[in-house]
């Protein structure tokens, strides 16, 4: 073996590979706090030179992490120092779409936004819409089962994904899903991708669901009072949606006066909003919706009067840059998600806004309202004690209210050691065994998503690793 690994990587890969300060620097922070330092960044030219990294990475046991456009929150795409980031930013092919199937067939690098710009003249558009869809990318989406706005009416990225290619941990190519309508031919493996946070395989294509693009994309407004319940709101749409209602969403007034301080102003800026998409086939029918669904706000003692956003995409925006300006506002700080029954979401508030009052750390907040998904930003540096007690705090909160300890953003490794409170041993059991299948030598973003296994013999290419069996 070549005692140079830099010298060995470049003659294994036709793609750049850069070892320069800068290169490592970028490719080893994601938008959390956390920071690795990569051994080198790879760019690799195609798929088949992702096959070939991966048998040099599993000869040395060197590990990959790949990487889109670095917005994850929980450290999903942060390499751990001495790996290899495979950047995977400039595979952006639209390579073909089937307006008649609803499908589109895309690179893992192709950004969020730029996807649903070059959709527009089929009629088509690809609900998933985070916060960071200027920046993030569809293999990224998928990695870590993204979600957004509308998610409220049209599910998670896992919804819309017909087929993925990957590399697995040993170098094979594997092919999943359909393009078909349906199939029933045995357990859906590609279910197993979407959210494996790049633990499993490198994705190298999408095959992405489509939807009708609809004519009319109103957004509306709503400045809060304060007193309205919140929960009574994300349960009333949770029951009686509105016909065209697509996203349910919450900004505190904090949040929304840093966004109006930031030139992205969602309304005047003293009240906390609510913003509402309603979609429909012209303009009287958007009205006759809009009519109704300020009737379903009274009807819980929220305002009705709206502030029209023409463009809803112009609305959210404005909403997805939260972030940067409490980024700004704030420095780094706490950041996190965890979701609800819609019903449980004032039991949240109020649990979250006790952490905060209790470890006396000013508190932002918005969220995924209709779908009791709320993202608590906690202004306490979150390489601390502190920090680390917040974050328990509040997934622990989130758990004993029958909800999850992610409703987006993914585990990386922030998240990992609460995964078996929430799953349990058997099931993590299962994902290991999942793991070691997929990537029998570790080498795929260790350190991410899976707890540490107790009494763990290393890997093992056997489905019948998993605890107990």
């Amino acid at each position: 073996m070549d005692d140079d690994p830099l010298r060995s990587l470049e003659r294994a890969v036709r793609g750049p590979v850069r070892d320069d300060s800068e290169a490592v620097r970028a490719a080893g922070a994601d938008a959390s706090h956390l920071t690795g330092r990569p051994f080198a960044v790879v760019a690799p030219e195609d798929e088949e030179d992702v096959r070939s990294l991966v048998r040099w990475a599993r000869g040395r046991r060197i590990p990959l992490v790949a990487r889109g456009g670095g917005t994850s929150l929980d450290g999903e795409s942060v390499p751990s120092d001495g790996a290899v980031a495979v950047d995977l930013a400039g595979w952006t092919d639209l390579e073909e779409v089937s307006a008649d199937g609803r499908w589109a067939r895309v690179g893992p690098g192709l950004v969020n936004r730029s996807f649903q710009e070059s959709l527009r003249p089929h009629g088509l558009f690809f609900p998933p819409n985070p916060g960071s869809w200027a920046r993030c990318t569809i293999g990224g989406n998928v990695a870590t089962n993204a979600s957004g706005p509308r998610s409220f009416r049209y599910g998670a990225t896992r919804a819309w994904v017909r087929e993925l290619d990957v590399v697995l941990g040993t170098g094979e190519r594997l092919h999943l899903g359909t393009t078909v309508s349906k199939r029933s031919v045995g357990p859906d493996l590609l279910a197993l991708f979407p959210g494996s946070e790049g633990t499993l395989g490198i994705i190298t294509r999408v095959t992405a669901r489509l939807a009708p693009l609809p004519a009319v994309r109103r957004g509306l407004v709503v400045s809060l009072e304060d007193g309205v319940a919140l929960g009574a709101v994300a349960a009333r749409f949770a029951r009686t949606t509105p016909s065209g209602l697509s996203a349910v969403e919450y900004v505190d007034r904090g949040t929304a006066a840093a966004l109006g301080e930031g030139g992205m102003p969602l309304g005047p800026g003293e009240h906390a909003v609510l913003l509402l998409e309603v979609e429909a086939d012209d303009r009287a029918e958007a009205d006759r919706r809009t009519a109704r669904i300020a009737g379903e706000l009274s009807a819980v003692g929220a305002g009705s009067a709206f502030l029209p956003f023409d463009d809803a995409d112009e609305m959210w925006t404005r909403r997805g840059e939260s972030g940067t300006v409490l980024d700004r506002r704030l420095g780094v700080r706490v950041r996190e998600d965890v979701a609800v029954p819609p019903g449980r979401v004032d039991d949240l508030l109020a649990a979250v806004r006790r952490i905060a009052k209790e470890e006396r750390v000013p508190l932002y907040l918005y969220g995924h309202l209709g779908e009791g998904s709320l993202h608590p930003n906690f202004a306490v540096d979150p390489g601390t004690p502190a920090a680390d007690r917040i974050r328990a705090r509040t997934m622990e909160a989130a758990l004993a209210l029958g909800g999850t300890i992610s409703g987006e953003h993914g585990i990386g490794r922030l998240k990992r050691s609460f995964v078996e409170r929430e799953l349990g041993a058997p099931a993590v059991a299962w994902l290991w065994a999942v793991k070691r299948w997929c990537d029998p030598d570790g080498i795929l973003n260790p350190g991410k998503l899976y707890p540490p296994p107790p009494g763990d013999g290393g890997p093992s290419r056997s489905p019948s690793v998993a605890a107990g069996t």
